[in-house]
């Protein structure tokens, strides 16, 4: 019978050392359940990416083109640019007499399609910060754990009087779990935002496009160019 290992590790370390398990634990689950939330969140986006660039600008008016937009501004950044903008134009309109009145409607415009473009994009960054931050601490607070065990170990061999090869490579091994344990938490963080941050980068730059047809488009009530493409 194997008397090293995780769970000999966890019953005869101290306080610090369960601590750290446990910290290493809870920053795992944290990356893995912002992990599979933003890769939701990035399907979604991708289909709405796909419909305002596919169908929006195939609709009749805008009312109809926003039926393709079934979710909440706060959930479809398309459709808050969408509703940002003709709000604009509508302000801008009724509001002449104002000091905001007398700016450029397409300075106007760009100002609120800009803003709703920017909270669609901090959005999509909720989180990120976590992964990054789990990626690059866990291997130190991993290394932590493996630094104090082996100290704990060394003590309590110096304490017993056997110092020979089989009673220090014993609990000196069994102290590097914890390292092992900081790179499984880390590795899949780094992956994780790695690939987020490149689907979050395709999706920025369909809606940044279909914000500058938008612009146009309520400018001028004609479409820049070719709309943009959906799909992957």
């Amino acid at each position: 019978m194997n008397d090293y290992g995780f769970t000999h590790l966890w019953a005869q370390g101290d306080l610090l050392i369960r601590s750290v398990a446990v910290l290493l634990i809870l920053m795992s689950l944290s990356s893995w359940t912002v992990i599979i939330a933003k890769a939701w969140q990035q399907m979604r986006l991708r289909r709405m990416a796909a419909a305002a660039g596919r169908d929006f600008w195939r609709a009749h008016s805008l009312e109809e083109a926003l039926t393709l937009f079934p979710d909440g501004r706060s959930a479809n950044p398309f459709r808050a640019l969408v509703e940002d903008g003709l709000q604009a134009v509508r302000h801008h309109a009724d509001n002449r007499e104002e000091l905001q009145g007398a700016m450029n409607l397409s300075e106007w415009l760009t100002s609120n399609l800009r803003a709703a473009f920017d909270d669609g994009v901090s959005d999509m960054q909720r989180g990120m910060a976590l992964l990054a931050s789990v990626g690059s601490t866990s291997p130190f607070v991993g290394l932590f754990g493996t630094v104090w065990g082996i100290y704990h170990a060394l003590i309590g061999i110096s304490v017993a009087g056997q110092a020979s090869i089989d009673k220090v490579a014993g609990p000196v091994g069994e102290s590097l779990v914890m390292t092992a344990l900081g790179l499984g938490v880390a590795i899949p963080a780094v992956l994780g935002y790695n690939a987020l941050v490149r689907g979050n980068k395709t999706i920025q730059a369909r809606l940044n496009r279909f914000m500058q047809d938008l612009h146009v488009f309520l400018l001028t009530g004609s479409v820049l160019g070719k709309p943009a493409r959906g799909g992957d």
